[in-house]
């Protein structure tokens, strides 16, 4: 899957199919309210009469595409995508579009879908992806529209997409054969061309022109390993042409490249449990000097050294501090942004860069606000996503990319690197506690018992820890003036620890409690601390305040990283 795509409108017709307008009757679906990410179901749901199609409709219905609009689509390769690509075609060519870039295969990452609709100027791009949940007959699928920035649609377009959902009546769609998704060309369905695209030489071409990769080469040549898992993801092709032809890496360097619609029946999270393959190797005897893994549409990383594992927010940090030496950032950054329940390690480097450094909710689309305003540069979030202003996704390859970049001028260990940083700028212990697929009646209730508590708890002695400040964190955007509330609890201490809690909105069944636990630690000779045991007090705090176990009957996280 490598060389380059035609520009639109070089047009070479490889294929022509005849069609047949046609208008369906429907009745709207009442669970189509799209979360961050997009629509996310379990396939099932997706495979239902009309289900798919009703929420196109009201896609391309809220977005008005001017007659003759180029269109994106792509998905992570998981059960069910070629089958919902093969609709889209058929309904964007009854909707008006002139043209469709589809990835080979059906393959599309999520930052490699923002770089085509932003080097082809498009009008927006649909990516098909539950992210880096499981996949399968009876796993998840998801959808979401990207706009023309390359970055999540906003709330107020996805408000007008459910708000249309509730009331659709009819889709249109071309009657036609599928389109031949396995050779690059272009195809006519009536007057719309389909233009199956190599799904990774654009994006392979805006890493080429970030980061080193002559200093990366040599690093690898000179005896340097990795190891990077693919966990049977979008990200094994990227990775192949990346790593292996053009970084020169051995062959062994990479894992899970071959992308499989059930994931090889794994759970396609780059993190300390569900990547425990890649974990095993870079603990174990012989261990390679560098890991790194990528979620189910490779938004997403998760960087290790030789048993060392680095967390989402000490990364962004760390790339933060050190971005002048790749060619990309050598510049300067504008800024920098983290999500709420980030830890503020960036926040530290900002300061010190004399450059700002803004706090948002989850949900990648507030980045994308800040990035298209030039306020910055570089943005990241706790769960495993970092990226920057060349697109406007969370880029999981860029992310590794980055490191190695690091690495290669720095002439050390990933080890080194943290340890230094944290020497230089004091250590933000850190921690994630999910409890997945909880009673929603019962993570409500966890919600609602905390905030009952914000009239008493400030000023509250808790073990060696006082409560300052309690809030359900609300953002105000600088660039449109747009209000956010109910973003996630914080019980904030006296000497800058906290606790955030927050229900998730990125799983398909029940609940996901969410808890993050940060404290700031200058001390060189604790940061040797494992972070549990750091954070042990505020542990027993947190499930103290929540009453957890008595609201949930859980008494231990389902994942902790």
């Amino acid at each position: 899957m490598t060389g380059n795509n035609k520009q639109p409108g070089e047009v070479k017709m490889s294929g022509e199919i005849a069609t047949t307008i046609q208008t369906i009757a429907t009745t709207p679906f009442n669970d189509q309210k799209p979360g961050t990410s997009g629509l996310r179901k379990r396939v099932p749901a997706f495979q239902q009469a009309h289900y798919l199609e009703n929420f196109v409709q009201a896609i391309f219905d809220s977005i008005s595409p001017p007659p003759g609009a180029t269109l994106v689509v792509g998905g992570d390769g998981r059960y069910y995508n070629r089958e919902a690509i093969q609709i889209i075609l058929k309904m964007a060519a009854a909707n008006g579009f002139g043209r469709v870039l589809v990835g080979q295969g059906g393959i599309l990452s999520t930052p490699a879908a923002s770089c085509v609709i932003r080097k082809y100027a498009t009008y927006g791009g649909i990516i098909l992806s539950a992210s880096h949940n499981p996949g399968g007959p009876d796993g998840d699928f998801g959808i979401k529209y990207n706009t023309a920035n390359g970055g999540p649609a906003p709330e107020k377009i996805t408000e007008a997409i459910f708000e249309l959902s509730k009331t659709i009546s009819q889709y249109r769609l071309i009657d036609a054969p599928d389109v031949a998704l396995d050779a690059t060309g272009d195809y006519l369905i009536g007057n719309m061309i389909v233009s199956v695209i190599d799904p990774v030489a654009d994006y392979a071409e805006l890493m080429e022109s970030l980061f080193d990769f002559g200093a990366i080469r040599a690093l690898l040549a000179g005896g340097f390993r990795i190891k990077f898992d693919a966990m049977h993801a979008v990200n094994g092709p990227y990775a192949r042409d990346i790593f292996i032809n053009r970084l020169g890496a051995p062959e062994d360097s990479i894992m899970n490249c071959v992308p499989l619609p059930d994931f090889g029946n794994g759970h396609p999270d780059p993190n300390l449990t569900y990547a425990h393959e890649l974990v095993e190797i870079l603990y174990g005897e012989n261990a390679p000097d560098f890991g790194a893994a990528s979620d189910g549409d490779g938004d997403r990383n998760m960087i290790l050294g030789k048993g060392f594992f680095v967390t989402p927010s000490d990364s962004l940090a760390i790339l933060t501090a050190n971005a002048k030496l790749t060619p990309g950032y050598s510049a300067g950054l504008a800024g920098v942004a983290r999500s709420m329940p980030t830890s503020a390690a960036a926040d530290r480097v900002a300061k010190e860069l004399g450059i700002p450094c803004y706090e948002t909710p989850t949900g990648w689309k507030f980045f994308g606000n800040l990035m298209d305003a030039g306020k910055v540069t570089l943005c990241g979030e706790e769960s495993f996503g970092t990226g920057s202003s060349h697109i406007r996704e969370k880029d999981g390859l860029w992310a590794v990319l980055f490191w190695l970049n690091i690495v290669a001028v720095r002439k050390q260990s990933v080890e080194t690197i943290t340890r230094e940083h944290w020497a230089h700028y004091g250590r933000n212990v850190y921690s994630r506690h999910d409890f997945e697929a909880i009673p929603t009646e019962a993570a409500n209730g966890v919600m609602k018992h905390l905030k009952d508590s914000f009239a008493t708890l400030p000023g509250q002695k808790l073990g060696s820890y006082t409560v300052d400040v309690c809030d359900d964190f609300s953002y105000t955007d600088p660039v449109d003036g747009s209000i956010s509330t109910g973003q996630g609890i914080r019980i904030i201490f006296t000497d800058g620890s906290r606790i955030v809690f927050r229900l998730s909105g990125t799983g398909t069944e029940g609940a996901t409690l969410r808890i993050y636990l940060e404290a700031y630690d200058p001390v060189i000779a604790n940061h040797h601390l494992d972070a549990q045991v750091a954070l042990a007090e505020l542990i027993g705090i947190a499930g103290q305040l929540s009453e957890l176990v008595a609201r949930t009957g859980r008494e231990q996280p389902t994942v902790i990283t």
